[in-house]
């Protein structure tokens, strides 16, 4: 069977901290050439006119919760893909707190099987660890899964991982990059028994960051780093949201040789405990959305490369959930339509360059875990591209929203700018809010 060949003319193709005018050939689902003018070379090639454009590399979001199996009442991998691919995310690696838990090599196949059959973007799954899965983890293909994920504060049902030697042991045993979610559980705990003694289960939101605190984030991922430094592991330290934390990570050295890296979230980066008045439980994460003093200095963080990696931590949760009182609200809410769009609101505010964007949200996560030609706009690497129309404004509306949840923290906002095509694996899936009805999604591998 031929290859099916497109030619996308007249685009400004954002790459490895420069903006380009040119075209790009694909294909099948390669990236075949770049460069100033290139002219089609049969009447087969599919010509797509990107004039007044941008093309990105397809962002690749390092952590997303779709909830399945298990809690498909607030998400499937079918209907959260879709929402990525709408918002230039087309790929995601997943977290193991679903229902049951993908702490064993069975659990974790089941759910790629899922992905292979209704993913709409590329996909792959982190395995989680527990005071007890040690031998499941030393099974894992490391060129197959995309790292581990352990939860050094609340989760869902036995994920904690609370015992200091074994967590020594599993930091000893893998060279994956293991992903943390630090919060300190004892100070949570000391904290949400003071407000809880004086207001029973109906606290005020507002006093969520000073219950999952500063300390309570500081004292977890410093000693997290601790242990990776006396192991020599290689450690990945989730949505930061304080900017003491900031002060842990170096940008000393390229991201390539650095052993102990970090990322922050749209939330931390778009919303303060300002917000909560208005926002209430639906901007209730963990960390929790903290003060707008940390949200600068997560900024200035990311900007001279002390974080690495933007990411959403994608977690929807039905909207009756939401609006219960603070005690059986749950944390979490969905992102991965709404980030890149969020992000380059950034950027016609001056705070972030277009390069930067890519550099962080692209080009990172591909460093960070190793994935297999992805992140880039190269020869040779598979054509994940977003076309962007930086002048195309829209307002998210409960009509719009594509989340299964019905629901964004960003309603009502407006952004400048638009996706407007993304391509996956060089095949145009959506184009101008439509979904082509086209199987391209394919399973992330790993060059370890």
């Amino acid at each position: 069977m031929k290859e099916k060949i497109t030619l996308i003319k007249n685009a400004k193709i954002v790459n490895e901290g420069t903006i380009i005018s040119g075209d790009i050939l694909i294909e099948g689902e390669y990236i075949k050439q770049i460069g100033a003018s290139i002219s089609p070379k049969s009447a087969d090639v599919l010509v797509f006119d990107a004039e007044g454009k941008h093309v990105l590399p397809g962002a690749i979001d390092d952590q997303v919760h779709f909830r399945e199996p298990g809690l498909t009442q607030k998400a499937t991998i079918e209907t959260e893909s879709k929402a990525a691919i709408a918002g230039g995310i087309t790929s995601f690696i997943e977290m193991p707190n679903t229902n049951p838990q993908t702490t064993t090599i069975e659990k974790l196949e089941e759910k790629f099987d899922i992905a292979a059959k209704t993913s709409s973007a590329n996909y792959s799954f982190m395995f989680g660890g527990t005071n007890d899965n040690l031998e499941e983890i030393l099974k894992l293909d490391v060129n197959q899964v995309a790292g581990l994920k352990l939860f050094l504060g609340s989760s869902t049902g036995n994920m904690l991982v609370d015992d200091p030697a074994v967590l020594e042991k599993i930091f000893e045993s893998t060279n994956m990059v293991i992903s943390v979610h630090c919060e300190d559980e004892g100070t949570i705990k000391r904290n949400f028994k003071k407000y809880h003694d004086e207001y029973g289960d109906d606290i005020p939101v507002k006093y969520h960051p000073i219950i999952r605190s500063e300390e309570a984030c500081y004292l977890s991922s410093s000693k997290a780093i601790e242990l990776a430094k006396k192991t020599g592991a290689r450690l990945h330290v989730f949505h930061l949201s304080t900017g003491k934390e900031t002060n842990l990570f170096t940008n000393d050295i390229p991201l390539k040789d650095k052993k102990i890296t970090s990322e922050v979230c749209i939330h931390h980066l778009w919303f303060s405990d300002e917000d909560y008045d208005k926002k209430g439980t639906f901007i209730k994460w963990n960390p929790a959305v903290k003060t707008a003093n940390d949200r600068d200095k997560l900024w200035e963080a990311l900007l001279d490369d002390r974080i690495d990696v933007i990411a959403t931590d994608h977690a929807p949760h039905t909207k009756k959930e939401k609006q219960s009182v603070y005690t059986n609200a749950p944390s979490g809410g969905p992102l991965v339509q709404h980030a890149l769009p969020a992000m380059l609101e950034a950027y016609h505010k001056g705070k972030i360059s277009l390069e930067k964007i890519v550099e962080k949200m692209c080009h990172n996560p591909a460093i960070l875990f190793d994935v297999e030609r992805r992140g880039y706009i190269k020869e040779g690497y598979f054509a994940d591209l977003v076309l962007v129309d930086l002048n195309n404004p829209w307002t998210v509306t409960k009509d719009n929203i594509l989340y299964k949840c019905g629901w964004s923290p960003f309603e009502g906002a407006t952004f400048k700018s638009r996706i407007t095509d993304t391509f996956l694996n060089g095949t145009l899936v959506y184009k101008n809010g439509a979904f082509k009805n086209v199987k391209a999604a394919k399973r992330l591998t790993f060059n370890r």
